[in-house]
Parts: structure tokens; sequence; C-alpha cells
């Protein structure tokens, strides 16, 4: 028989749904741009559209592991964000990279 999420949730131990609490907040603090469009529900098409290029070309630009500073912020702005660049240290500092700031 066939049951819903909320009921499976609802039978785990709470141990259980701690991990499971702490997995979904390192997932969603760690996503690919294909994983991103998606959990903005947003379509290939309409990135695109918005970044005046081809729908296959949105799909090569999710596929790539290496692309210009430019190309990542202007596709994070098409799916409602900002990039910003930090460097992050062994002590645990951070600096904001403001070169590439338009």
């Amino acid at each position: 028989m066939a049951r819903n999420f909320k009921e499976l949730r609802e039978s785990l131990s709470a141990k259980a749904r701690a991990a499971s609490a702490t997995e979904r907040r390192r997932l969603t603090k760690e996503m690919s741009l294909y994983q991103l469009r998606k959990a903005r529900e947003l379509t290939q098409t309409k990135v695109a559209g918005d970044l005046h290029i081809g729908q296959g070309d949105v799909s090569k630009l999710e596929r790539r592991t290496d692309m210009y500073v430019s190309t990542l912020a202007g596709y994070l702005r098409a799916v409602g964000a900002d990039l910003e660049i930090r460097a992050l240290f062994p002590d645990g500092s951070a600096v904001k990279i403001n070169q590439f700031s338009e």
C-alpha cells in the first residue's frame, strides 16, 4: 500500500528526523546550476529568454564545470540570484572579492 511522504516522515524516529533535517540543510546549501534552476521552478526556455540565448545553450551552460564569472553572474541573475565571490581562509575568516562587481 502506498503511503504519502507526510506519513513516512511521521513514522521516523526523532533521531532519523533530525538527521534528515540536517541532510536537507546541507543539500540546499550546495546545488548545481541545474538543481538551482529546478528548485526555482524555472524552465531552460525561460532562463534562455532572460539571457537572450537558446534553450540548448542553457543546457550546455548547466553542464559546464568552467565558465567566465560574467556568464555565471548572468545565469544567476536569470534565476533570481546575485553572485558573491568570497575568499575563505583556514582560520575561518572570509573576504568578499569586489573586483567582479558591476
